[in-house]
């Protein structure tokens, strides 16, 4: 992160919000309310914060980025067979 331009650091924390966002969709569809909001107020404070992230210190910002992509990677291990689809019938 400490070699990432601020416009790039700032579009990687918007990247890791929606990631944490389809986390957060996938876990309410799925039951687990606790990781869904968690994982949704998470996206939320880093996408209303990312140009602060971006141009903060570089080891804060990759603090966040690592308990962000913790999260996600703690989803997915407990979740490896993702959805494919959101269809409604």
């Amino acid at each position: 992160m400490q070699s990432m331009t601020v416009e790039e650091r700032e579009e990687a924390f918007t990247d890791v919000a929606r990631l944490l966002d389809s986390a957060a969709f996938e876990a309410m569809i799925e039951g687990n309310r606790k990781f869904a909001i968690f994982s949704k107020n998470m996206a939320e404070a880093i996408r209303l914060n990312a140009d602060e992230l971006a141009r903060e210190d570089a080891r804060h910002a990759q603090r966040v980025m690592q308990q962000a992509t913790d999260l996600i990677r703690q989803f997915e291990t407990v979740h490896p067979y993702r959805m494919r689809s959101h269809s409604v019938h």
